[in-house]
């Protein structure tokens, strides 16, 4: 079993996120979907409540990012 495949891709602070819509991303263990209505680009997700929260691609920066869900 190969152990690196098993870890989450760690990105760092300087790492932007995709910018193809409905890109998905993990932070903090919840998903976030890349949506652009009106063209500005928003990171939809929920926060520890089960309420929508948008992020912006800087705010994702600060807080860290993975393509995948952290174990």
């Amino acid at each position: 079993m190969n152990s690196e495949a098993e870890q989450p891709e760690a990105q760092p602070e300087t790492a932007v996120p995709p910018t193809v819509p409905c890109s998905v991303v993990w932070s903090d263990g919840r998903p976030y979907v890349l949506e652009s209505p009106s063209g500005r680009p928003r990171w939809v997700g929920t926060d520890t409540r089960g309420r929508p929260q948008l992020l912006t691609r800087a705010d994702l920066q600060r807080r860290g990012w993975s393509h995948r869900r952290a174990s």
